[in-house]
C-alpha cells in the first residue's frame, strides 16, 4: 500500500468482517490480527476482496522475501514518481498553477512511501514504524505548505497557463498508467500488487479534476477551478498523512 486512505479501508473491511483490533503497517504491508482462526479468516478474505483489495496469508515466522523481479518494478515506480513529481512541480510553477504543485506533491509522496516499502523491508518493527512516522509528519507539513501557498495566491496570484496545465494533467495520466503496467507481471505474486489498480483510479481521478480545471480555467479565465483543486488535492493529501502517523503510532505502541 502506498495509500494511507486505502490502508483505511482494509482496515474497515477487515472490521466489518469481524476482526478485533486489526493492525496495518503501510512500510511491511501487513494486516495483523489478534484473531487469526477458521472461519473469521475467510470472512476477512471476502470482505477486503470486495472492498477491492486482496490478501495473501504470511506462511512461517515473517514474511516472504520479496521477488526480485518485483523489487525491480518497484524500483521503477519510484523512478516514474519521483520524476515526474519533480517535472510536475517545474511544470507548475511555469503555468502558475496550484494544482499542478499539488499533484506534484502526491506524486512525490507516492515515490517517496514506495521508497519506503522497498528500503524498510528487512528493518525491524520498532524502526519501520518510526520510519513511517517521520513520513506522515513529512506529508502532513507538504500538504500545510500547499494549502497556504494556495491561499496566499488567492489574493496575489498571476494569471493560470491553462495550456501548460491541461498538458502536464494529460502526462500525469500516461504516467499513472505506465506504473500500472510495470506492476502488472506481479499483480497475482504478492498481496502488495493487489491494490495498484485502486491506487492508479484514485491518481487518475486527481489527474482527470487536473484537465477538468485547466479546461476550465481556459473557458472562464479565472484562476478560481485551478485554485479549488488545489484545496481539494491538498486535503486529500493531509487525510492521508493523518492515518499514516495514526498507523505508524500504533505500530510504536505495539513494538514498545
Amino acid at each position: 500500500m502506498d495509500c494511507g486512505s486505502c490502508a483505511a479501508k482494509v482496515e474497515k473491511a477487515a472490521r466489518a468482517a469481524g476482526a478485533r483490533d486489526p493492525e496495518i503497517s503501510l512500510s511491511t504491508q501487513e494486516l495483523h490480527l489478534s484473531d487469526a482462526a477458521e472461519p473469521l479468516l475467510s470472512r476477512i478474505e471476502q470482505s477486503v476482496t470486495e472492498a477491492g483489495y486482496g490478501l495473501e496469508r504470511l506462511q512461517g515466522a515473517g514474511p516472504a522475501h520479496l521477488d526480485p523481479a518485483y523489487r525491480r518494478a518497484l524500483w521503477i515506480v519510484v523512478i516514474l514518481n519521483l520524476g515526474y513529481g519533480v517535472a510536475e512541480a517545474i511544470g507548475g510553477y511555469i503555468a502558475g498553477s496550484q494544482a499542478l504543485k499539488a499533484d506534484a506533491l502526491d506524486f512525490v509522496g507516492d515515490g517517496l512511501i514506495t521508497l519506503l516499502a522497498v528500503i524498510a523491508t528487512g528493518w525491524r518493527p520498532a524502526w519501520r514504524a518510526r520510519t513511517a512516522l517521520m513520513q506522515g509528519i513529512f506529508l502532513a507539513l507538504m500538504g500545510l505548505g500547499v494549502i497556504g501557498n494556495t491561499a496566499v495566491k488567492v489574493f496575489t496570484g498571476a494569471p493560470v497557463e491553462a495550456g501548460i496545465m491541461g498538458v502536464m494533467g494529460l502526462i500525469a495520466l500516461v504516467v499513472n498508467v505506465a506504473a500500472a503496467l510495470v506492476l502488472m507481471p506481479h499483480r497475482q505474486g504478492d498481496a502488495n500488487l493487489r491494490a495498484v489498480w485502486l491506487f492508479s483510479r484514485n491518481d487518475a481521478i486527481g489527474n482527470a479534476a487536473i484537465v477538468v480545471a485547466a479546461l476550465a480555467v481556459g473557458w472562464t479565465g479565472q484562476r478560481w477551478p485551478d485554485l479549488i483543486t488545489a484545496f481539494a488535492i491538498a486535503g486529500l493529501f493531509l487525510h492521508s498523512a493523518w492515518i499514516i502517523i495514526r498507523h505508524a503510532r500504533q505500530e510504536l505502541r505495539s513494538a514498545g
